[in-house]
């Protein structure tokens, strides 16, 4: 046989070796890997199973549940006097409404008054969203007793109490710019400042998010622009 020949195929049985033992051995490695992967889940598993055991996980999770359940029988509480709605009540209810709450916002109207339903528009958006504090409307013809004791003469006039106590009051639209298209964060904010109603944390959205009523304008009185009079 011819001595090149022999060399030839000498080394391409030799190159033929290299690459049999290079893939034995990438085999190998892939059946190590695949080995590997259940016993690196079961690990896993573990170290889930040791965080679910973990006593200062349970107690934050505890203290978490209690906390909602607090917080919901607070809701439910408040509900249960009246709160998280704006509600009609009559003379006869007075007292006992506005002494059964820490903070109550009651709104002395007219029925014939636009202006006092621009009042009712705003109070009934705003009474769900702050329930620690109590919304309620009376109707001032049917109420002469507390009408001449708060000494009310102008309508609409809301009155902030503090267990039972009248602290402030809203005459008319004067502190809300004296036009009847404000809106309703204009007078939640007016609220907060009076310190009647708490402000909402975390409550990124803009007006019109928040009360999509406000982008439509407001009854327009047919009376006196100023407000109305009883």
């Amino acid at each position: 046989m011819d001595p090149d020949s022999v060399k030839t195929t000498l080394s391409n049985l030799a190159f033929g070796n290299v690459m049999a033992a290079a893939a034995r051995d990438y085999q190998k490695e892939v059946l190590a890997q695949q080995k590997a992967q259940p016993s690196s889940s079961t690990n896993e598993e573990i170290d889930l199973d040791e965080l679910m055991d973990d006593p200062e996980l349970e107690k934050l999770h505890a203290d978490r549940i209690a906390a909602l359940k607090k917080e919901a029988e607070k809701r439910q509480a408040l509900k249960n006097q009246g709160h998280g709605e704006y509600r009609e009540i009559t003379e006869g209810d007075f007292l006992g409404e506005v002494t059964g709450s820490e903070k109550v916002i009651c709104h002395f109207y007219h029925q014939e008054f636009y202006r006092c339903k621009i009042m009712d528009k705003h109070l009934k958006s705003l009474a769900p969203k702050h329930m620690d504090t109590k919304f309620i409307k009376l109707d001032a013809e049917n109420a002469p007793f507390f009408v001449t004791k708060l000494g009310i003469k102008t309508l609409p006039c809301v009155i902030f109490f503090r267990k039972g106590i009248a602290v402030d009051r809203l005459v008319g639209f004067q502190d809300l710019g004296g036009k009847d298209d404000f809106s309703t964060r204009t007078l939640e904010i007016l609220l907060v400042k009076k310190g009647i109603i708490s402000e909402k944390k975390n409550d990124e959205e803009d007006e019109d998010g928040v009360y999509p009523e406000s982008r439509c304008n407001a009854v327009r009185s047919s009376v006196d622009p100023d407000s109305d009079s009883d």
